[in-house]
């Protein structure tokens, strides 16, 4: 399931800004906390990576639920 996503641009007199608001539904699901950073690569024309620190993904409480 996707999540779409408008990208905005504020124009300032020297220079612009841009922005992407990240769904909550997706935040909650990265575990991200407030303040982290992230890293853009990009991929191709349709394409961004999201990279995040490795310690951190690492040390996240979340774990895979159990099956019986």
């Amino acid at each position: 399931m996707g999540y779409p996503t408008k990208i905005q641009r504020i124009d300032r007199k020297a220079s612009q800004q841009w922005y992407v608001n990240m769904p909550a539904a997706v935040a909650e699901a990265m575990e991200f906390q407030k303040g982290e950073t992230i890293e853009w690569i990009i991929d191709d024309q349709q394409h961004m990576v999201l990279k995040r620190d490795a310690k951190l993904v690492s040390s996240l409480k979340k774990k895979l639920p159990q099956t019986r």
